[in-house]
C-alpha cells in the first residue's frame, strides 16, 4: 500500500555528514568499475584493505553502513538524568542567582558535584536559571533635551589617544564643551589625566569665560571618591576646588550619559590630528599653544545656537592670589612638638616664633601647587618653614685611606640599590600625580 511505501522510504533515510557523503559516492563509482580500489585510497586518503572493508559493508547494508554508528545515540560520557535534577534543585533553593562559575564552585566544594562549568551553565541555561549576555535585554539610553543656556553645563573628559601619530608619546587631551549649544570651550594636552592637569585646565577654563553652573564627568578618580576604604573622604582634591569656586559637579553613570562630549572626542581623533599633521606640530608645548586656533575653526563649523541666550557663566571675584590658594592640594598635617611637619618623607621645620608655638599638636594645611611650589597655612595664614629633606641626606661615613676609597664606594652604592628596590629612597606613592608640576618646572626654568 502508499502507506507501507512511504513507511519503507522514511525507514530508509540515514544522516550523513559531508565526509560520509564523499567517501558514498567514491564507493559507487568503485562498485560501477568507474575507478579502481588504488585511485579510491587515494582519493579518501584511505589504505585499500579498509577501502575493500567499506566496500562489502556497503554491499551488505547500503548506505548505512558509511553512517557513523554512535549517530544519534547517547554518549557514553553523558551525565546522568538524576545528577542534573540534583544540580538543578540546589541552584534553584540555595543558590538562586548564582552565575554558572560562582555556582560550579559551590557545587564542587560544598556539595562534592564532580562537573564541569560549561555543562553546569548550559543545564542552567536549559532551566531559565541563567541568562547568556548574547540574550539579554540592552539597557536603553534615552535622549535627553540640551541645556537651554550657554554655561549651564559643561561636560568634561580626557582623551587617551595617538594624538600625534608616533611624532611624540601618547598623550591626554582635555576637553571641555558646552552642553547647550556644543562649543568646544577649552582644550589642554597634558601627560595623563591628573588633578592637577585638571586643575591648570580648569583655571584657564574660568579665567576666560567664567565660572559655569556645573561640571558633568565620568567616575574617574580625579573627580569622584571610588575606593571604598576613603569613604569618610567623600570628595576629591579637585571637588574641593570646586565646592570652593562654588561649582557644581555631577557624575555620568554611563559613557552614553555624556554623549556630547564622547562624539567630540571621536570627531577629534578624526580631524584634530589631521589638522596638527598639516602644521607640522609634534610636541605638546606647540599643540597648546596651536589649540585656541583651532577651537574657533570648530565652533565656527559645529556649534549652534543655544535656545536661550542667556549666558549663564558668573564672573571671577577672586584675586590672582586667592585663586592660587584655590587650585591646590590640600593635605592635613599635625604639627609635632619640635615645631615640624612630615611630607611626602620630607620633614618641614616651621619657624620658631611664638605665634608658631601655639601651633603644637594642631592640624594644620599643606598645600601644593600646580606649579610645585608649596605652602604652609593655617586659618588663612601663611607660615614661613625650612625644609629637611631625609631622601637627600646620605649616610656620614669614616674617613677612609685612598686604596679602600673604591671599595667604600661600591658598597654604598649597593645599600642605596637596596633601599630603591624596597622602595624607601622614593616619594611616597600615596601622593598626587606630579607630571603637570614637572611640565611647570621646566618652563619656569627656561624662562625665569
Amino acid at each position: 500500500s502508499p502507506r507501507d511505501f512511504l513507511s519503507g522510504l522514511f525507514n530508509m533515510l540515514v544522516s550523513m555528514s559531508d565526509k560520509e557523503l564523499k567517501r558514498l559516492s567514491v564507493l559507487q563509482e568503485v562498485c560501477d568499475r568507474r575507478i579502481t580500489q588504488s585511485k579510491a585510497s587515494q582519493l579518501l586518503q584511505l589504505s585499500e584493505r579498509q577501502i575493500r572493508r567499506l566496500i562489502q559493508g556497503y554491499k551488505a547494508q547500503g548506505p548505512a553502513a558509511l553512517a557513523h554508528a554512535g549517530r544519534g545515540q547517547l554518549s557514553n560520557s553523558k551525565l546522568s538524568e538524576e545528577l542534573r535534577l540534583q544540580c538543578l534543585t540546589l541552584i534553584a533553593e540555595q543558590l538562586y542567582g548564582f552565575g554558572p562559575t560562582l555556582a560550579h564552585e559551590k557545587l564542587t566544594t560544598v556539595h562534592g558535584f564532580d562537573i564541569s562549568v560549561e555543562t553546569l551553565r548550559c543545564w542552567m541555561i536549559a532551566a531559565d536559571l541563567w541568562i547568556p549576555r548574547s540574550k539579554r535585554l540592552k539597557r536603553p539610553y534615552q535622549p535627553r533635551y540640551n541645556r537651554d543656556c550657554l554655561g549651564e553645563l559643561i561636560q568634561i573628559d580626557g582623551s587617551y589617544h595617538d594624538w600625534f601619530e608616533g611624532r611624540a608619546a601618547q598623550c591626554c587631551l582635555l576637553v571641555y564643551i558646552d552642553d547647550a549649544t556644543g562649543k568646544l570651550q577649552h582644550l589642554r594636552f597634558c601627560e595623563a589625566e591628573t588633578t592637577f592637569d585638571y586643575m591648570l585646565s580648569t583655571r584657564s577654563y574660568i579665567e576666560q569665560h567664567g565660572k559655569p553652573l556645573a561640571f558633568y564627568s565620568d567616575k574617574h578618580s580625579v573627580f569622584r571618591v571610588n575606593q571604598s576604604s576613603k569613604q569618610e573622604t567623600k570628595i576629591t582634591q579637585f571637588g574641593c576646588v570646586l565646592s570652593r569656586l562654588n561649582i557644581d559637579i555631577i557624575f555620568a553613570n554611563s559613557p552614553q550619559a555624556k554623549g556630547r562630549v564622547e562624539r567630540a572626542n571621536r570627531t577629534l581623533q578624526d580631524r584634530l590630528i589631521k589638522e596638527m599633521r598639516l602644521e607640522g606640530i609634534d610636541t605638546i608645548t606647540q599643540a597648546n599653544a596651536w589649540l585656541p586656533f583651532f577651537i574657533e575653526q570648530f565652533n565656527r563649523k559645529f556649534a549652534k545656537v543655544a535656545s536661550n541666550p542667556k549666558d549663564l557663566h558668573r564672573s571671577i571675584t577672586e584675586t590672582p592670589e586667592e585663586l592660587d590658594d584655590i587650585f591646590t592640594w590640600r593635605e592635613p598635617r599635625k604639627v609635632s612638638k619640635s615645631l615640624t611637619i612630615s611630607y611626602d618623607k620630607c620633614i618641614y621645620i616651621l619657624e620658631n616664633i611664638e605665634q608658631n608655638q601655639s601651633l603644637i599638636g594642631k592640624y594644620i594645611e599643606f598645600l601644593e601647587y600646580p606649579d610645585g611650589t608649596a605652602a604652609i597655612e593655617y586659618q588663612g595664614r601663611k607660615i614661613n618653614y625650612s625644609i629637611f629633606d631625609k631622601l637627600s641626606q646620605l649616610n656620614q661615613r669614616e674617613v677612609v685611606e685612598n686604596k679602600r676609597l673604591g671599595s667604600v664606594l661600591a658598597h654604598i652604592q649597593q645599600q642605596h640599590e637596596e633601599l630603591e628596590q624596597q622602595n624607601k629612597r622614593n616619594r611616597s606613592q600615596r601622593m598626587p600625580s606630579r607630571r603637570a608640576q614637572k611640565t611647570a618646572i621646566q618652563q619656569r626654568n627656561l624662562n625665569p
